[in-house]
């Protein structure tokens, strides 16, 4: 088990802060939601970089922070690791939030009473709150069976008449 230290945070100019080049992660879909969430909420999470100012956490903050025109933004600097323990911590950083899950009726209850910006678009807001009858959704989406107009024709290999 890794040592706990206090961290420090320092605001950091965005020019100086440097993508890491081996990024694994594609996150120019996420870049708009986070910006949304800088501007509504402020920069509330820390971009982690390390000793050289290359980030270890934090390529979409970044990228937010630019679109948004910020010139600084606030970073932890991490030095008690070693190069293998920072493409680790890279990896599950992003990782480790794919095995979270939402738990619907709480998230309707704590939704119920917001309004503005949560990260949820118009479209999953209404699947949350609006009953779907699965049931005729799949019934109206089934396919139609098609108009026998074609001949039968015989499989070549055990003889036997089809319609298509």
């Amino acid at each position: 088990m890794h040592k706990l230290s206090k961290l420090k945070i320092e605001y950091k100019n965005v020019n100086e802060l440097i993508p890491y080049i081996n990024n694994p992660r594609i996150n120019d879909n996420a870049v708009d939601k986070v910006a949304s969430s800088i501007k509504n909420f402020g920069f509330k999470n820390p971009i982690i970089v390390d000793k050289d100012n290359e980030i270890i956490a934090g390529h979409t903050r970044l990228k937010a922070a630019k679109k948004l025109g910020l010139d600084e933004v606030p970073v932890i600097k991490v030095e008690d690791l070693t190069d293998s323990q920072i493409k680790a911590f890279r990896i599950a950083d992003n990782k480790t939030s794919e095995f979270a899950e939402w738990d619907e009726e709480l998230l309707k209850i704590e939704l119920e009473d917001i309004e503005g910006f949560t990260g949820f678009d118009e479209i999953e807001l209404e699947g949350l709150f609006k009953e779907i009858d699965i049931d005729s959704f799949f019934e109206e989406s089934e396919e139609k069976p098609k108009e026998e107009t074609e001949e039968e024709i015989q499989c070549p290999h055990c003889g036997a008449y089809f319609k298509p």
